[in-house]
């Protein structure tokens, strides 16, 4: 067995729990799958040095994971998303006051510091700007919710403890008020509609997210979205989204639910041709819009809330930016001029 490292401070930099349903895998392929950003060389050196427990045990390369297995990886310095660092980073704020920030989040941003993504994100630039910030129930500072990496749009933050309070009780009770605007892959049946089902990890990958139904609808966490359509471009539509909740990928997993996956949503599968034709000219055009729009097709436009000092209601509203514009541009001339659409 490897030294424990009884006499070393460990942090835990990953904790999994495999699901009822987990085959049996060898820990170094099942933390591949898990661990973004990761090579299959630096987990198993991982587990050589005895950093990888599971139930509480250090396990070798060839131990194979079993439904229920507790494991962690254990490493004598702190993860690094713990060790911020303030970046002199531009922010595109569109209201500041005592009590909070309105900015407008980039596609490309990741919006707090995690595995592979150490720099650059939104909490770097904030501390650098703001002093003070409060920390959230995660210990991030002024976060009061977030979006993904590739989404663009509007988020609030909170540079007081009450603001944040106020704020964050807005977001858990479902008073605040968020849109999303989102090209989607195919047509709808109905102009408006709503996608109700819990979220939670998926348990083969633990990248992404999945709508538990039937026998397991109990797991996951409730998530609602209300859609509507806004146009329809043939091959793809342009809807808006209404969050109930704020799960994680909570519109790219209940869109690709119902059959709507987002366009050039890499990792939920939008970045293939899911609806149209096989012509050679069709699948150069969707590359085109691949590349004018080289991210997941969403965008965080509308926010409003009640302000924590004040008590008056706030909307903000963020266009949509250049790089989708271009590609709606593009799906709109395509629809209009295609002769395979008419």
């Amino acid at each position: 067995m490897a030294d424990d490292n009884s006499n070393i401070d460990l942090h835990e930099h990953h904790h999994f729990v495999a699901s009822d349903g987990q085959v049996p895998l060898r820990i170094d392929k099942f933390l591949m799958n898990f661990i973004e950003n990761s090579t299959r060389n630096k987990i198993q050196a991982a587990i050589k040095d005895g950093s990888v427990r599971v139930n509480e045990q250090i396990v070798k390369s060839n131990y194979k994971v079993k439904p229920g297995d507790d494991i962690r990886v254990l490493l004598d310095h702190p993860p690094h998303e713990n060790l911020l660092v303030a970046q002199n980073i531009d922010l595109d704020i569109m209201y500041e006051d005592d009590d909070l920030i309105v900015l407008n989040k980039p596609a490309g941003m990741v919006v707090h510091p995690g595995h592979g993504n150490y720099e650059g994100t939104l909490i770097n630039a904030l501390i650098y700007h703001f002093e003070n910030l409060p920390n959230n129930s995660s210990n991030r500072p002024g976060l009061v919710h977030r979006i993904d990496k590739d989404t663009s749009g509007l988020l609030v933050v909170a540079k007081t403890e009450q603001a944040m309070s106020y704020l964050s009780a807005q977001f858990a009770a479902k008073t605040s008020k968020r849109e999303y605007v989102a090209i989607v892959w195919g047509s709808f049946d109905e102009p408006i509609g709503t996608v109700e089902g819990n979220i939670g990890r998926h348990p083969k990958n633990r990248l992404q997210n999945t709508v538990w139904s039937g026998d397991d609808s109990d797991k996951g966490k409730p998530a609602v979205t209300h859609y509507e359509v806004m146009e329809d471009l043939g091959y793809v539509t342009l809807i808006k989204c209404k969050l109930e909740t704020g799960r994680t990928h909570q519109i790219r997993v209940h869109m690709k639910h119902i059959g709507h996956t987002l366009f050039n949503d890499e990792r939920y599968g939008g970045d293939k041709i899911l609806k149209g034709t096989s012509f050679t000219k069709y699948k150069q055009f969707v590359d085109n819009c691949f590349k004018v729009l080289p991210r997941q097709a969403l965008h965080a436009r509308t926010l409003g809330f009640e302000h924590p000092t004040t008590r008056k209601w706030m909307d903000f509203e963020s266009e949509i930016p250049q790089d989708m514009q271009a590609c709606i541009d593009k799906w709109k001339a395509y629809a209009t001029n295609s002769i395979e659409l008419n």
